[in-house]
């Protein structure tokens, strides 16, 4: 795919990946010192995993081109943040991390291609990587076959389980369905337009949210469902059948820079958010960078994190965050996620006292990361996050006005019964 950049896309995206590491910041999750004594790399790497005396290799596998860079992006500088906060903090098991970095370029098969270079060629103790669920169908075969680790952190449509990976997004019953009883308990929505970018995710997210909307809220029904070849950038038939059909929610899953083109031709057309009801699962803060805050105000978003939280941990992460990356960055709920990987990861390996993957896998149920930027999570027997389930509505400065939150932590379940 080409690298130049999609219309509307801001060149700062691009440009900051290349920033330098310069930027260390002190917060107060940093966790426990260096060790004073490290183990033996015999004993904490039984498998040939890239481990030495002084340091461990993980891989970073993400899209920093083609129409996914506008969303990935965060996560890499995310995963960054986190190896150094954790480097600064004495390491893993007393190892520094180094990281090898690899481009997905927005093609599955070279996701697969660069996931079995890190595992094989590299053999990467761990993987921080991925975003869109065709990318993660992709790698996943390769890192069952090879046994390596991937943390994935996009909110997705569940219906999967491996033990080669930790889903530190939310999945089907803590964001879709939620999301829809929200905006029906609400706003008293009867009628949904699904709309989605052709590909795994939104398909089956919409699978999931028509048969939410037609057998468990009661009176409500789909008037409408169209789907766009990634990268689209043309609505105006769409947004013509909306006018007339008047959902009363609007239901977007549409990814990457499409949704520079969708926001800004909605509102071209009159349809002002304020007044009709738009709730996405797939606009972060990071999309909104791109789409512009005066495009997309008053739309809802369902999602775990918003920049905006109001909490000890965030307002650490996010004077940090911008330290590294620059005062304009945002974040968004993927970014957020991915910050979680490297961190979990720590946690679990310092459990298991061993890098060895199959190790790893057993000692990950329980994990728990206090200092997390949305507040708490925990990793379930089931490789998925306990995580709060959260809408915000969009301003027209970019972030995200909290409006709903859940009192308690969501159990993950990623196979919910007449769903599937």
């Amino acid at each position: 795919m080409s690298d130049e950049p999609k219309p509307g896309l801001k060149s700062p995206l691009r440009r900051k990946l290349l920033m330098g590491m310069a930027a260390l910041p002190a917060v107060s999750m940093l966790g426990r010192p260096a060790f004073a004594d490290v183990p033996a790399t015999s004993a904490v790497n039984t498998t040939g995993l890239a481990v030495t005396d002084s340091e461990v290799t993980v891989g970073i596998l993400h899209s920093v081109t083609g129409t996914m860079a506008i969303s990935e992006t965060g996560s890499v500088e995310a995963e960054k943040l986190a190896i150094e906060q954790i480097n600064a903090a004495g390491g893993v098991l007393g190892r520094k991390i180094k990281f090898i970095q690899e481009d997905g370029a927005s093609d599955w098969p070279t996701f697969a291609e660069k996931a079995k270079k890190l595992l094989v060629n590299d053999k990467c103790a761990a993987v921080m990587g991925c975003w869109t669920s065709a990318s993660r169908k992709a790698v996943l075969p390769v890192f069952e076959q090879y046994n390596g680790m991937l943390y994935y952190p996009t909110f997705y449509e569940g219906l999967e389980q491996s033990k080669n990976v930790i889903y530190t997004g939310q999945e089907a019953t803590q964001q879709i369905i939620a999301g829809l009883d929200w905006v029906n308990k609400t706003k008293g929505a009867k009628s949904f337009y699904l709309l989605g970018s052709d590909y795994i995710w939104p398909r089956t997210s919409n699978k999931i949210a028509r048969k939410h909307i037609e057998n468990h809220l009661q009176g409500c029904k789909v008037v409408g469902e169209e789907y766009f070849p990634l990268g689209s950038t043309q609505f105006n038939s769409v947004i013509n059948k909306i006018k007339l059909t008047k959902p009363d929610v609007i239901y977007a899953i549409i990814v990457g820079g499409s949704n520079v083109a969708f926001y800004k031709q909605l509102k071209a057309a009159g349809i002002d958010l304020s007044k009709q009801t738009l709730l996405t699962i797939s606009v972060t803060e990071d999309e909104i960078d791109g789409i512009g805050g005066e495009n997309i105000a008053g739309a809802y978003a369902c999602m775990k994190y918003f920049q905006s939280l109001d909490n000890p941990n965030n307002k650490a992460f996010v004077p940090a965050f911008k330290k590294m990356w620059g005062e304009k960055t945002v974040i968004g709920d993927v970014t957020q996620a991915a910050y979680l990987g490297p961190w979990l990861w720590k946690l679990t390996v310092e459990k298991a006292g061993s890098f060895d993957i199959d190790k790893v896998a057993a000692a990950s149920p329980g994990v728990e990361f206090k200092g997390a930027p949305e507040g708490y999570v925990r990793i379930h027997e089931n490789h998925h996050l306990w995580s709060k389930t959260r809408v915000g509505r969009a301003k027209a400065d970019g972030q995200y006005e909290l409006i709903y939150e859940t009192a308690d932590l969501v159990e993950p379940d990623p196979f919910p019964k007449g769903y599937q």
